[in-house]
């Protein structure tokens, strides 16, 4: 099963969240998929993520960049893993038809939205029928991450 970690966005918007969270996996050797819920927001997340910080590179790629088997990180708004990658990352609500797959997955979703916030409670309840692990995670203050909830899948 994937181990699902959800990620409330309290202090940072997504596009200074994210970017954080994709040095970790790369700095770890993994490759990720960023699946967007449109292609207006991949393309914005593409051009963030260039231009987020002067100290960082962070290498990535979308549809409109190509060569998506070369890519570290795929920004897509597409159900599909052209990287090979272990990781996904889903942002507006975005969900694959299926987690099989996938090593881990990281769902952000806006605290600030109630819509978001709901949509995010009821994407647990399905996962969490489904066997995955999953983990809440809350921002803090800096921006950083505190566990705040966990379930383990029955091979715990």
């Amino acid at each position: 099963m994937t181990q699902i970690g959800f990620y409330h966005l309290l202090r940072l918007p997504l596009d200074q969240a994210l970017p954080k969270l994709l040095e970790k996996a790369v700095q770890a050797g993994l490759r990720v998929v960023v699946m967007g819920g449109s292609s207006e927001r991949v393309e914005h997340l593409n051009a963030a993520l260039w231009t987020y910080t002067e100290e960082s590179w962070l290498p990535h790629g979308s549809a409109r960049d190509g060569a998506a088997a070369e890519q570290p990180i795929w920004l897509t708004e597409q159900d599909e893993n052209p990287n090979k990658a272990t990781v996904l990352v889903l942002c507006d609500g975005a969900r694959p038809a299926a987690m099989a797959g996938w090593d881990r997955c990281l769902d952000l979703f806006d605290g600030n939205d109630e819509a978001a916030v709901n949509a995010a409670r009821d994407r647990w309840k399905t996962w969490k029928a489904e066997g995955h692990e999953l983990v809440y995670y809350q921002q803090t203050e800096r921006g950083g991450w505190e566990e705040k909830s966990r379930t383990y899948t029955k091979s715990h």
